[in-house]
């Protein structure tokens, strides 16, 4: 079983920075898959970012193209969600995602492991 634990959110102003790590308890998050999703109040949970198993690929969404980076350390079994220039709008609860057998995590259907999720609030 894949635990996933999300930490680094929190409460930044307009124009600031914050990194997520998601950290997997499980052997297997080598082979899986990873993402990144957020909700915000109200809305449907949508699609972030994503990285393939090796870390040779990544994919984000256009809202977050050019001032995300996703990236993984497959030695340490983390995921990273670098944010940079962060808005009103990016504020959500993020949840890292893991989806197995090589599938990237596009897509909620996707995903056979999702996190507890972590509050980024961002003030404008």
């Amino acid at each position: 079983q894949v635990q996933l634990v999300e930490s680094g959110g929190g409460l930044v102003q307009a124009g600031d920075s914050l990194r997520l790590s998601c950290a997997a308890s499980d052997r297997t998050f080598r082979g899986n898959g990873m993402g990144w999703f957020r909700q915000a109040p109200g809305k449907e949970r949508e699609f972030v970012a994503a990285i393939n198993w090796s870390g040779s690929h990544a994919y984000y969404a256009d809202s977050v193209k050019g001032r995300f980076t996703i990236a993984r350390d497959n030695a340490k079994n983390t995921v990273y969600l670098q944010m940079n220039s962060l808005k009103a709008e990016d504020t959500a609860v993020y949840y890292c995602a893991a989806a197995s057998g090589g599938v990237l995590a596009l897509e909620p259907r996707l995903i056979n492991y999702w996190g507890q999720g972590t509050q980024v609030t961002v003030s404008s």
